[in-house]
């Protein structure tokens, strides 16, 4: 137990004692609360808010009641575009083109077809394009309306059946983004936050011929393991910790209530968390540490356990895309993490014994890791990076 505690207590030195793989290790629990309360405000302002939309008109002046009711909605002429944002809505180019016949056709009955010229895959333009799409379509159908009334036909005839929704959605289910984006980037800080110290500790020790020192001295393979995984997973687990931290008093600079949603993380969701993160920080070290000694270089090493960050970025993803999940999902590493803290996000109930399941299951595949990793540090291949 001496031996284990001195490996420990050198792996926390030589980890706290290079600032800069310190800080590279924890910038994601720094950056990611803040990107998450810029993404939101920006979501919640095109969502909720009513920005201006600057679009450049050809024949305006045939409707001059179409144009007041666009104007009405803050779809605007690109002419009345402020000097400073010019140049923006210059390179967006939205052009609604209305023909000369406009009057003669409405008076007349007849379809009138507006041309709408913008790009459409362009992502800034996605909302200002369905904003004035949905307000032509009311306007067309206002028109429709009063057409049939003007000839005494109910318009209710339109609408036989009208259908009540009914939300059964918590307040904090609403608030999927949140819980989606917070979600994977807990999943990706777990296995970016240890990855400098993992390699550091394995390929980096072994270029600098520690590695050779250290295995020279009567300590057994499982200890030296063990004391790495340790330092690796507590720097994850102390960045999580900070992350959630971060990220629960970033929600406060965010206005929730404008979609309907809530969101917060308590004493007990903090707690549960944790429970559900503590085994990915130490399945992703053991991961890291497996194939940084399996690398014949510290470069290489680096590249290859990068690799390993699409693992949690990958599985939340491909589950989102699955309808009907297969039961055993809730059990496997990862995969139950990531639903179960969908469903705590949610404010649903936990399932413990999915919980305890999925923790045990990581828990065994970091047992069976370690084991492997102990047995191949005895081989001279692996420590002289010998092919």
């Amino acid at each position: 137990m001496m031996q284990l505690k001195a490996l420990m207590v050198k792996e926390f030195k030589e980890a706290f004692r290079d600032k800069r793989a310190l800080m590279v290790a924890m910038s994601m629990a720094l950056l990611m609360p803040v990107m998450i309360m810029v993404m939101l405000k920006v979501a919640i302002k095109e969502a909720v808010d009513n920005p201006p939309v600057y679009v450049k008109y050809s024949g305006a002046q045939y409707a001059p009641k179409l144009i007041a009711a666009l104007e009405n909605k803050n779809i605007l002429s690109f002419a009345q575009v402020p000097a400073d944002e010019k140049r923006n809505w210059n390179e967006r180019n939205i052009e609604l083109t209305i023909p000369e016949h406009f009057a003669e056709d409405m008076a007349a009955g007849k379809p009138i077809e507006l041309i709408l010229r913008a790009d459409f895959n362009e992502k800034s333009l996605s909302t200002p394009i369905r904003r004035i799409k949905t307000l032509i379509n009311e306007y067309s159908l206002s028109i429709g309306y009063k057409r049939l009334l003007v000839r005494g036909i109910d318009i209710k005839l339109l609408q036989p059946i009208k259908l009540l929704e009914q939300d059964t959605a918590l307040p904090s289910s609403n608030a999927m983004m949140i819980s989606l984006i917070l979600g994977v980037y807990l999943m990706m800080a777990a296995f970016m936050s240890g990855l400098p110290v993992a390699i550091d500790s394995s390929a980096g020790e072994r270029e600098r011929n520690v590695l050779e020192m250290l295995l020279c001295q009567p300590v057994s393979t499982l200890k030296i393991v063990l004391a790495k995984l340790s330092c690796a997973s507590a720097i994850a687990i102390i960045s999580i910790i900070l992350m959630l931290v971060l990220t629960s008093l970033a929600m406060n600079f965010v206005d929730l209530t404008k979609i309907g949603a809530t969101f917060s993380i308590d004493a007990s969701t903090f707690a549960i968390l944790l429970l559900l993160l503590v085994p990915i920080c130490l399945l992703a070290a053991a991961l890291q540490l497996l194939f940084a000694f399996q690398a014949k270089s510290f470069k290489e090493a680096q590249s290859t356990v990068t690799m390993l960050i699409m693992v949690p970025s990958f599985i939340p993803f491909a589950l989102m895309m699955m309808d009907d999940k297969p039961a055993w999902v809730n059990w496997l590493p990862i995969s139950g993490q990531s639903l179960l803290m969908e469903d705590v996000f949610k404010g649903l109930a936990v399932d413990w014994s999915a919980l305890f399941f999925t923790s045990a299951a990581t828990i065994a595949l970091t047992v069976l890791l370690v084991w492997v990793l102990a047995k191949r540090l005895t081989s001279e291949k692996v420590v002289m990076s010998l092919s």
